[in-house]
């Protein structure tokens, strides 16, 4: 590869902890540096008939020879943390870089009320308030949780080591493209940028060690919380199409919308996209569960994948069909 950078191109719940678990496991991972905002993040992996909900640790755990990092732009919420490593039992992996900031009980009562709450409509998981504090440069950061200690260590230099042995390395974003502080609907939004360059920046990797770029779509547009998403349908007609979802973190029910290509088309623009993973081809397709070749896929199915591929100017190399790990169409090169 060897360093790859894997993003969300709408508003999240596009799949990406799928992505990067088959990646991991497919492609034997050295390292996974997860990037992002932090646990108001959630990514579904499942894998050998479990399903997890990640909201801390790289969806790579799967892969039992992964080292897993978080870095330096990440926000940390200890206890979660804790459950996740004790969940997956790869504390002996697990590596957070000293510099993440803390995220504190005052942060999440902050989140929970006021315009943060009412009008955003934000998870309630802390991480709004905590940014907030660090650019007042006020935050807790890792080295000063004891409880942290052992799993301190220095992530932008494991990662640009691995990179320069020639290791494999994952960079796991988080959110969506359109829920950048930046690029995204502001002010229903997430509190930093999470394209594919902030994602660099979370992990201290610098553009030109970057060789490839996955930007991971859904089959159809899902949104949790407030803000506008075009073309958008009834809870009722979401259920008569399979497309009724509920979101990983705060269980809310996802809003659902055609596939988008006008803003498939700016995310690639954005993230420097140099590959496409669709999923839930299932769901759009169902005669295609579990196909695991491009030839099993029903005729519609490529007709739509054609499509994307036409309007994005990007190859779809990656194509879910179902929730497993390894329930995937993979068309890269060998």
């Amino acid at each position: 590869m060897p360093c790859t950078v894997v993003v969300c191109g709408f508003f999240g719940d596009t799949g990406k902890g799928k992505i990067i678990s088959y990646l991991s496991l497919r492609d034997k991972i050295a390292i996974t540096a997860r990037a992002g905002v932090g646990p108001n993040a959630g990514h579904t992996v499942v894998h050998e008939g479990k399903e997890y909900k990640m909201r801390m640790l790289p969806s790579a755990f799967v892969y039992d020879k992964c080292r897993l990092l978080i870095g330096p732009g990440v926000l940390v919420n200890p206890e979660i943390l804790f459950q996740e490593i004790q969940l997956t039992g790869c504390q002996n992996r697990v590596g957070v870089d000293r510099q993440c900031a803390i995220i504190e009980p005052k942060h999440i009562e902050a989140d929970k009320k006021g315009h943060l709450a009412q009008k955003i409509k934000t998870t309630g998981s802390g991480t709004g308030p905590c940014n907030a504090e660090r650019a007042l440069r006020t935050v807790k950061l890792a080295h000063e949780v004891s409880e942290l200690e052992k799993f301190l260590t220095d992530v932008p230099q494991e990662v640009n080591a691995a990179i320069d042995e020639g290791k494999n390395v994952l960079i796991e974003g988080t959110q969506g493209t359109y829920l950048s502080l930046y690029h995204g609907t502001y002010p229903y939004c997430t509190s930093k940028d999470v394209t594919a360059s902030a994602a660099c920046s979370d992990v201290g990797v610098g553009p030109t060690k970057v060789d490839e770029v996955i930007i991971v779509f859904k089959a159809y547009t899902t949104r949790v919380g407030g803000g506008p998403l075009p073309n958008e349908l009834s809870w009722e007609e979401a259920e008569k199409r399979g497309w009724a979802e509920v979101a990983t973190v705060t269980g809310r029910r996802r809003r659902s919308a055609p596939f988008n290509y006008e803003l498939a088309k700016r995310a690639v623009m954005l993230n420097g996209a140099t590959q496409v993973a669709l999923t839930k081809i299932d769901v759009m397709f169902p005669e295609c569960k579990g196909a695991k070749s491009y030839e099993e896929l029903s005729k519609e199915a490529k007709d739509f994948i054609r499509k994307i591929e036409r309007e994005m100017k990007v190859p779809v190399t990656l194509i879910g069909t179902g929730p497993d790990a390894w329930e995937i169409v993979d068309r890269r090169k060998s």
